[in-house]
């Protein structure tokens, strides 16, 4: 073979993967995923369903999470039927809680064995609120309607599957016990006739995050 038909054809081997390259469409890059958009901070964390606790016989609500989820803001409206009551009574109330750590039970389990905080709450539909001069000035000192007290409990938590590090959703149950102005300002003045115990309010609960 003649030297210059020998130099073609090797041009022409070397050359072929880039003409096939330049002839091929160039392909549109791969579309990452968009991260998801963290809650608006004026939506709900979570919903909360209780029972007890001075707030109502059946109460329900929504909350927020701060601060890597050890502080909570929960809202609550409560309701006791009148049978048990006397009157219809419809209690609104809000709960500020601090969980200061969490232990990783298992790997869908985590346990919060201690939350602290305060409450306060109204009541409206009372009998003493019905009749204004029902009671001469004075008679009752304190508030009929309003109540406010710490609160302590601890809260066994599941992380639903699915869930992301980044933002995992629980369903959690909970116990609080707490007390009240009236009640504790009770006890201290009259430690012979009430055991600490009977201050005391239970309240059992579910939170669930969406």
């Amino acid at each position: 073979m003649r030297p210059f038909s020998l130099l073609l054809a090797t041009a022409a081997v070397l050359l072929a993967p880039a003409a096939q390259a330049a002839s091929e469409p160039e392909q549109a890059p791969k579309k990452t995923k968009a991260p998801t958009a963290a809650h608006p901070w004026y939506r709900p964390r979570h919903l909360v369903l209780q029972t007890g606790g001075g707030l109502g016989m059946v109460a329900a609500g929504a909350g927020y999470a701060y601060a890597n989820n050890k502080v909570e803001t929960d809202i609550l409206l409560g309701y006791v039927p009148k049978r048990f009551a006397g009157s219809t009574l419809t209690l609104a109330s809000a709960k500020m809680l601090y969980s200061p750590f969490t232990v990783q039970l298992a790997e869908q389990w985590q346990l919060k064995p201690l939350t602290v905080g305060a409450y306060f709450s109204y009541t409206h539909g009372t009998l003493n609120d019905e009749e204004r001069g029902q009671y001469t000035k004075g008679y009752y000192w304190f508030s009929t309607d309003t109540r406010y007290g710490p609160l302590a409990g601890g809260r066994l938590s599941y992380v639903r599957p699915g869930s992301t590090r980044e933002e995992p959703r629980h369903v959690s149950f909970y116990y609080e016990l707490g007390s009240n102005d009236l009640y504790l300002i009770s006890y201290a003045q009259n430690r012979n006739g009430l055991k600490f115990g009977q201050v005391l309010t239970l309240a059992l609960g579910l939170k669930a995050d969406f």
